[in-house]
Parts: C-alpha cells; sequence; structure tokens
C-alpha cells in the first residue's frame, strides 16, 4: 500500500468516525433526526454520508457495531482475567462506563440480530462470569454469594448509573462498586 492510498484511507475513517459521532450526538437527542440532521452536525454533506452509508438502518447498524467493539475493547482493557479482581471490577466499570455514557443510543441498540453483535455481548458476559467467580473465590464477595445473582445486580447497576450520567465515569465507578460490595442497608438482616 503506497503513500497517497494510506492518506486517504485514514481519511475515510476519520470521516466515518465524525459521522459516527455526529450521529449518536443527534439520534440522542432526537431518534427520528434525519440523515440531512446527522451531515449537517458531522460538518459534512448529505451525499457523504449517504455514500458511506445506503440507508439509516446501515448508519444505526455501524454505530452499533463501533459501540460493541468499544464495549468489548473497553472490558479488555481492564485485563479481567489477570488483574485482582476488585482492580479488575473497579476498572471494567469505569471502562464500560465510558462507552455507555458515550454511546448511550447506539449501546441501547446492541442487542440487535446482528450476530457478530450477539457474539462480542456473549464474550463479554462470559468475560465478567468468569471475574464474578474469581471475586468470590477471593474474597472480593462474601463465599454464599451467587457469582451469577452478582452479575446480574452488577449489570443493572451500570444501567442505571450509565443512564443518570450522574458524575464523570471514575466517580460513578467507584460509587457503583462500592454499592454492589457494600450494599446500602445498614448489615441488619431479616431475622
Amino acid at each position: 500500500m503506497n503513500e497517497t492510498t494510506r492518506a486517504l484511507r485514514s481519511d475515510a475513517e476519520r470521516t466515518v468516525r465524525t459521522i459516527l459521532e455526529a450521529a449518536e450526538r443527534v439520534l440522542s437527542k432526537n431518534p427520528a433526526a434525519s440523515m440531512e440532521q446527522i451531515a449537517e452536525a458531522a460538518g459534512v454533506a448529505r451525499t457523504t454520508v449517504h455514500r458511506r452509508f445506503a440507508s439509516r438502518e446501515a448508519l444505526v447498524g455501524a454505530m452499533t457495531a463501533w459501540a460493541t467493539r468499544s464495549f468489548a475493547a473497553a472490558v479488555e482493557a481492564a485485563h479481567p482475567e489477570t488483574t485482582p479482581p476488585l482492580v479488575a471490577l473497579y476498572q471494567v466499570t469505569a471502562n464500560v462506563l465510558r462507552v455507555k455514557i458515550d454511546w448511550g443510543f447506539a449501546m441501547s441498540r446492541a442487542l440487535s440480530s446482528d450476530p457478530e453483535v450477539a457474539r462480542v455481548h456473549a464474550d463479554v458476559e462470559e468475560r465478567c462470569r468468569r471475574l464474578f467467580i474469581r471475586a468470590r473465590e477471593t474474597g472480593v464477595l462474601r463465599a454464599e454469594v451467587d457469582p451469577e445473582w452478582a452479575r446480574r445486580v452488577y449489570y443493572a447497576l451500570i444501567h442505571e448509573a450509565a443512564e443518570s450520567r450522574d458524575g464523570e465515569a471514575d466517580a460513578l465507578a467507584a460509587r457503583l462498586v462500592d454499592t454492589l460490595l457494600r450494599g446500602v442497608g445498614t448489615g441488619k438482616g431479616l431475622g
């Protein structure tokens, strides 16, 4: 590949990224926004958007794929299999919250019928399942805690934290992990 081809490919990738980011901003505020509104927000001609994405559905599909890859990379960056579980839990949480906050519209469509999106989500779920088992084995979670239940509660907390946008990702992650591990009660049980 020559220098000119590389430069053109890089420019095309930047244009696509700009369009995807603009689409996320626009569609987050107005899910019925037109391709023209997205083009305007991206600072490109409508024909540029249509040249890259044949339809609105294709654009939303590309956003979903982009967000899903970012989501998987966020989990991977925390090295959940090798980092101590408490550290990994915090880092996964902070990384995932950044993606969910920045790509909220696209992530809300991430449970699409696209087999690649489904595969990535299944892989992330498996990695998180193993992280919660390790957390219980190392004493981060109490021995009697069902790691699957804890993981599902954790997912619900992440969803709520991302929806609330009540602070930046690192602070939200610290609050979320603290809530998961300590709960919100006084420690008194039912009995």
